[in-house]
């Protein structure tokens, strides 16, 4: 294979950064990580959020808490975030 085509940074076993999660048994989890996807998201790290979080981009279990930060992102004026957020819902 052509070292063109190599990426030797790619990949690590922890996420490039950190999200501040609670715990996953903690009741507001499924909302921090919605958070962290979407942020990860305009940050172009979505992958290393995924990873952070154990769900995956567009995942039903987070479509509750991603309507939220979508209402709250309108309400703002935060037009980047309710773009991210109405694609996750998708």
């Amino acid at each position: 294979m052509s070292r063109a085509f190599v990426n030797e940074d790619a990949g690590g076993a922890t996420p490039r950064r950190g999200y501040g999660l609670p715990a996953r048994d903690d009741p507001r989890f499924d909302e921090a990580a919605a958070a962290a996807l979407l942020e990860a998201a305009r940050a172009g790290e979505t992958a290393s959020a995924e990873e952070a979080t154990g769900y995956y981009w567009g995942e039903p279990r987070l479509h509750a808490p991603v309507r939220a930060l979508l209402l709250r992102a309108r309400a703002a004026g935060d037009d980047r975030l309710a773009q991210l957020a109405e694609r996750f819902l998708r």
